[in-house]
């Protein structure tokens, strides 16, 4: 653990209230990147980076070694699963088509159709690779964002998914491949660029 992190944790645990004031400051980013990038909604993501708080907050005292930041993407990996659990079932095509629109739904619907021009601008190439995302299992799809996103080792992403590093690699690897088939066009149309 990040000896500055220690040392607040400590002072936290000794009555001072405002000592992890700093710690979440230096994880909000990494942690809230993970949070959208996984939900895909900045309304959950906002109540779920406060619940991840709530419980780190709330359990700091049983945390004793290892990062931090596993520790709290591990509550985040937990928060989310749990959530998608809850919610699977209630979604429905109403809560993703605006009702005020005047659009009809089939315009409201995205195409997946993506022309050379728009492939020169980076961020329309970005979003269509985190529509790719959609096609991963919930657990492909953290460790792909906790591996390409936020940097984290296999060894600690196993951690978190509480797996073994062979089964988190195989995660990746159907990842992986997933993807390469859904974003095939998009780089056969890149390489004759």
């Amino acid at each position: 653990m990040d000896s500055e992190d220690k040392k607040l944790i400590s002072l936290y645990l000794k009555g001072d209230i405002n000592a992890l004031e700093p710690i979440i400051d230096k994880y909000k980013r990494p942690l809230y990147s993970f949070i959208i990038k996984m939900t895909e909604n900045n309304d959950d993501a906002d109540e779920i980076f406060q619940e991840v708080w709530f419980r780190a907050i709330k359990n700091i005292y049983k945390f004793k070694e290892g990062k931090l930041l596993s520790w709290l993407f591990r509550i985040t990996h937990n928060l989310i699963i749990d959530r998608s659990r809850r919610n699977w079932r209630s979604v429905s095509l109403n809560k993703i088509i605006k009702s005020d629109s005047t659009l009809t739904m089939e315009d409201q619907i995205e195409s997946n159709d993506i022309n050379s021009k728009e492939l020169i601008d980076a961020k329309i190439f970005g979003d269509k690779i985190k529509k790719s995302l959609l096609v991963l299992s919930i657990k492909q799809k953290e460790v792909f964002i906790l591996r390409m996103y936020e940097g984290l080792s296999f060894k600690e992403i196993a951690k978190i998914q509480k797996c073994s590093i062979n089964t988190c690699l195989a995660r990746m690897q159907y990842a992986l491949d997933k993807l390469r088939i859904e974003l095939k066009e998009e780089f056969d149309e890149l390489k004759g660029l």
